[in-house]
């Protein structure tokens, strides 16, 4: 689908979709979610099927995803390809935006409020880890915890040791 215009904002809005889009993408990237089942059941904001299965169309569509090839009654799984990876700053921009103009609860704030803390090597780490996951990369050598276990402790944290 051509843009409707050559302005790369409105390429980027017109690939990107609504804030649907945004929550897939969040929740693919911070809750591991790479099943339908899972986007569905998983969304705290509760997007219908048909809301979730077109928004999944569209961003494989775009480019921004893959969807795993299965037989009948299979399930798939999709991935984010380098393009749905680099939506990750975009995300960080978002809920730093949210952070300072928007309230929220603290539970749901923690993981942004950490990811701000840490900064730009943080959200480059989480790319990479993300890379692996998704595109099969080499794993990246690190010390302690990656970056999506820092932001499911600090999840836990504060909520009282609940899983996210």
């Amino acid at each position: 689908m051509e843009p409707r215009s050559g302005c790369a904002i409105n390429a980027a809005v017109e690939a990107l979709g609504d804030h649907w889009s945004f929550l897939v993408l969040r929740d693919m990237v911070f809750g591991d979610r790479r099943y339908f089942r899972e986007l569905l059941n998983g969304s705290i904001e509760g997007i219908a099927s048909n809301i979730l299965s077109d928004r999944l169309k569209k961003l494989v569509a775009a480019g921004i995803l893959t969807k795993e090839d299965v037989l009948r009654g299979q399930r798939a799984r999709y991935s984010l390809t380098e393009a749905g990876i680099q939506t990750v700053p975009i995300l960080f921009a978002l809920g730093n935006w949210g952070l300072d103009w928007r309230t929220g609860t603290p539970e749901l704030r923690t993981r942004q409020e950490l990811m701000r803390a840490e900064g730009t090597p943080f959200i480059e780490e989480l790319m990479d880890e993300l890379r692996v996951r998704h595109l099969g990369a080499a794993p990246v050598g690190r010390e302690g915890p990656g970056p999506l276990e820092r932001l499911e402790a600090a999840y836990r944290a504060a909520v009282g040791g609940e899983a996210a």
